[in-house]
């Protein structure tokens, strides 16, 4: 079970708690949230660190910096809007860099990190925003890549670095200039085609607007503001190229099927996977559906997985207007990318001679005036139901989601007693029932 409602587990019932344990099979950074509606853009997340070994060598480790956009009204204010109201989606007010920043009167506070020269400082980034992909950059400080998403890479150098809802980077800097306070900045992608359609923040197009992001003070430099000079960044709503270290050999057979991505707006504003919206069944999951031997309904966006230790790869298309760039998350499992570009999906094209494809588990699908598509490859090591959606919550809220059951014949054995599963589904009807909660207004992830 991996806490998402509707897919391994009911929602947790207000005043009601949960245990989970889990054997660490992977290492480096990551985060966790709520998967309740749009909950997790009130706050309801946390970052998690699992040691092991790094592609490159630092002196101290400051830990983690997750990047969040912030709205001062209700999250569920901000999504009465987001599905009443087709369109671009309402910017938030401000982001915050560690749970902190400055407002647009200068207010607040911005997140301080200190460093001594001649150090060299792992930091681990991750973007747990609702909506915005951000650039992020230290003035005068290169930052040496060396993970993504759970993934040792080869190490690489850049001045901006692209991370995408969901994503998770490990960098490396060296404090190796004059101790003075620099700007590490997060800004967003520019405007333009793409630009509103990877968030942008009020508090960008203030008027003399402050610096989004926090201070690196060297010791000895004071308490001032930075005037350190940034780096130019590109603006892109592309993902960052990585080589991973270690590479999967994509042998044997393998399946490929087509994943499209369409818009719809009746009463609700929905996204749609193959013509259908996802909705959570809060209180029938998949695995109850499974383990009581029902057959799935439409509104599950179910996808089977049945062979074991094969390849399925699975062709993501953005096919119609409003074309939105998408970060795409799956449960469960690293995937392979062996492409990804604008326009329709080129069938017939060799991916596969002489590929060494980037391996994460958030991928941003290419939005643009001709569409875009991004091509995966899912090896079924791991049964279980596994929901695989854009990362943007809104768009999970309007149902831009769908779950692979991988190997179901499997999971009921994998999984062990669904005692828990039951006792939590029985907690959260009961707690429905009593109707002391708001509507259920979105798809329920």
């Amino acid at each position: 079970m991996d806490g998402t409602n509707g897919v391994t587990e009911c929602p947790l019932a207000a005043g009601d708690s949960k245990t989970y344990t889990f054997t660490a099979t992977q290492y480096g950074t990551s985060w966790y949230h709520s998967h309740h509606t749009a909950q997790y853009g009130q706050g309801i997340v946390g970052a998690i660190v699992i040691d092991g070994p790094a592609t490159a060598n630092y002196d101290e480790d400051l830990g983690t910096l997750p990047l969040s956009d912030w709205y001062y009204s209700s999250i569920y204010d901000v999504l009465y809007t987001v599905m009443d109201v087709p369109g671009p989606l309402p910017p938030a007010d401000n982001v915050l860099v560690n749970g902190t920043m400055v407002d647009g009167d200068g207010n607040g506070q911005y997140q301080k990190i200190s460093v001594q020269p001649g150090k060299k400082y792992r930091l681990r980034i991750a973007n747990t925003a609702m909506d915005h992909m951000f650039h992020v950059s230290l003035d005068g400080h290169p930052f040496t890549v060396i993970e993504a998403d759970f993934v040792p890479i080869k190490p690489y150098q850049t001045t901006d670095l692209k991370i995408n809802v969901g994503q998770r980077y490990d960098v490396i800097f060296e404090a190796n200039q004059a101790a003075n306070n620099y700007w590490l900045r997060v800004a967003p992608a520019a405007p333009g085609p793409q630009g509103p359609l990877c968030g942008f923040a009020a508090i960008y197009s203030k008027e003399n607007a402050p610096v989004v992001g926090a201070i690196v003070s060297y010791d000895g430099a004071g308490d001032g503001l930075p005037t350190s000079t940034a780096y130019a960044n590109d603006g892109s709503c592309s993902d960052e190229v990585i080589d991973p270290w270690f590479i999967t050999p994509m042998s044997g057979g393998y399946k490929i099927d087509a994943l499209n991505v369409t818009f719809g707006a009746g009463q609700v504003v929905n996204w749609f996977i193959n013509g259908s919206t996802m909705i959570a069944d809060w209180e029938n999951p998949t695995l109850a559906f499974i383990r009581d031997q029902k057959p799935f309904t439409s509104s599950m966006n179910v996808v089977q997985m049945p062979e074991a230790n094969s390849w399925y790869l699975w062709v993501i298309e953005n096919a119609l207007f409003p074309i939105s760039p998408h970060p795409i998350h799956l449960h469960g499992h690293d995937f392979e990318i062996l492409g990804s570009g604008e326009g329709p999906f080129p069938w017939g094209t060799d991916f596969f001679t002489g590929a060494k494809p980037q391996r994460r588990d958030v991928a941003t699908l290419p939005g643009t005036s001709n569409g875009g598509w991004l091509l995966l490859g899912v090896y079924t090591n791991n049964p279980g139901a596994w929901l695989m959606h854009c990362h943007i919550g809104w768009h999970v809220s309007q149902g831009l989601s769908m779950q692979f059951v991988e190997r179901q014949s499997e999971i009921l054995n994998t999984v062990g007693s669904l005692d828990d599963m039951t006792k939590g589904c029985s907690a959260w009807t009961a707690y429905w029932n009593s109707g002391d909660h708001g509507a259920k207004i979105d798809s329920g992830y």
